[in-house]
C-alpha cells in the first residue's frame, strides 16, 4: 500500500493537483464579506481565521482577531497539526494573496471539514478592503 500525499515530505501542494469531484465546492470570501460569512456560520461554532503564512510573514503583517479566533499554522505543517482544528467549526483560511490558503481550504474539505472558506486575495486584500494600517508586502 502506497503513502498518501500528506505522508510524503514536500508533497503537500501536489495533493491538490489530484481531481476530487466528490468534494464540496470551495467557497471564496472577500475580506469585506467575512463578517457576514462568520455571521452565517456562527451557528456552527465560534469562527476561526486560520493564517497559513510562514512565521517571517506574520512579522511583516498580521490581522487582529475581532469577532473570531486567530490561529497560525504554516501551510506545510497543517497536515501534521490537523488535530488542532475542529471539523465542525467555521474556518476561513488566510495567506498572502489567497493561493496557499485556497490549497489548505481544499485540503480541509477533503478531510471532512464542512464550514471552510478561502479568504480571497489574502492579507493583501484585507489591507486594501478592511484595514489599510496592515502593511502590504
Amino acid at each position: 500500500m502506497g503513502a498518501t500525499p500528506a505522508e510524503i515530505p514536500g508533497a503537500f501542494a501536489l495533493y491538490f493537483l489530484i481531481p476530487t469531484p466528490e468534494l464540496p465546492m470551495l467557497e471564496q470570501v472577500r475580506p469585506r464579506d467575512l463578517t457576514q460569512w462568520f455571521a452565517n456560520a456562527t451557528a456552527k461554532g465560534a469562527p476561526v481565521v486560520l493564517d497559513v503564512r510562514e512565521p517571517h510573514e506574520l512579522q511583516l503583517a498580521s490581522i487582529k482577531p475581532q469577532g473570531f479566533a486567530l490561529l497560525s499554522i504554516p501551510m506545510g505543517v497543517v497536515p501534521l497539526r490537523l488535530t488542532e482544528l475542529d471539523p465542525q467549526q467555521p474556518i476561513a483560511c488566510l495567506c498572502h494573496h489567497g493561493g496557499r490558503s485556497m490549497q489548505v481550504t481544499q485540503f480541509l474539505l477533503s478531510r471532512g471539514f464542512e464550514h471552510v472558506a478561502n479568504i480571497a486575495g489574502g492579507i493583501n486584500a484585507w489591507s486594501a478592503e478592511l484595514d489599510p494600517a496592515i502593511p502590504r508586502y
